[in-house]
């Protein structure tokens, strides 16, 4: 069940993909909440559309690969610039000229990429729990070999191409597992699961190998251009990208540093009221 219809919906094509968006309210300035990793599509906004819509423009869109958006093939097709023109089509089949916007995990990429060549069309940027690729990963995570056929794999050695071809909701339940880290989490890994089966595992593995452009001299260099107003919001519990990451990037940035302790990697799900209040206040400074 939702808690708000959305007051327009629509699809724009890019490239032959589909992208399919919705826009909520119609107060100013505008926040795009961008897509995530292709694991989930923008249902896990859930939480913050009802409540920023009473007070902005709010938009969404599902990022390629998932949702209601076309599933290309691939791995070039998911690049961190297919994601930022998506973002700008999106903003323009909605008349939408500038916005604030608001990031999950690698979505911090196509933010990132949105403010550095477009800084016209970006009033300021929210980061939550950025993947942003400037810190090496955590311990644990060291043990992956994407590409590396491995025998009865555990753990993260499951982020793995040949893995997720025939053992896909495994990696699912393990990794979604990753995400919510705090105690009391059933029904938000309910939710993500179920998100992430919908999508299958030669999609995803096109999205991962899309994004291996991305390392951390290019998000510095993308990071460097950014002129306008940046918070960075990152869970000290964050088990996929630890909070140092986080630290990195409003650094590079110049911006302000949130860091929630006890949160783990979609605190936007998990603390919605203080995540939700912290993007309101965010938008509200930057027309003051």
């Amino acid at each position: 069940m939702r808690a708000r219809y959305p007051d327009i919906d629509g699809l724009v094509v890019r490239d032959g993909v589909e992208i399919r968006y919705e826009r909520y309210g119609q107060g100013s300035p505008a926040i795009l909440l961008l897509p995530t990793w292709s694991l989930v599509h923008s249902r896990h906004w859930k939480m913050q559309v009802p409540y920023l819509a009473r007070h902005f423009t709010v938009m969404c869109f599902d990022g390629r690969g998932c949702g209601g958006s076309s599933r290309p093939a691939e791995a070039s097709a998911y690049s961190d610039v297919a994601f930022a023109a998506d973002a700008l089509a999106v903003m323009d089949a909605a008349g939408i000229g500038s916005a604030v916007l608001v990031s999950i995990s690698c979505g911090a990429l196509w933010a990132l990429r949105l403010g550095a060549e477009h800084p016209d069309r970006v009033l300021g940027t929210v980061f939550i729990a950025p993947s942003a690729m400037l810190m090496p990963p955590l311990p644990e995570r060291r043990v992956q070999r994407f590409g590396a056929v491995i025998s009865d794999p555990v753990g993260w050695q499951t982020y793995n191409a040949h893995y997720w071809k025939t053992h896909y909701a495994e990696f699912v339940r393990f990794f979604v597992g990753r995400i919510f880290t705090e105690p009391h989490s059933t029904k938000q890994i309910e939710d993500a699961t179920e998100w992430a089966l919908e999508t299958d595992g030669e999609t995803l593995t096109a999205a991962d190998v899309g994004l291996e452009c991305c390392d951390a001299p290019a998000t510095r260099r993308l990071a460097a251009q950014l002129a306008c107003p940046v918070l960075v919001i990152h869970g000290t519990d964050d088990a996929l990208r630890g909070h140092v990451e986080g630290a990195a990037l409003a650094d590079c940035t110049g911006g302000a540093l949130v860091r929630l302790a006890g949160s783990g990697h979609f605190p936007h799900l998990r603390d919605p009221v203080r995540v939700n209040l912290l993007i309101r206040q965010f938008a509200d400074r930057i027309l003051s």
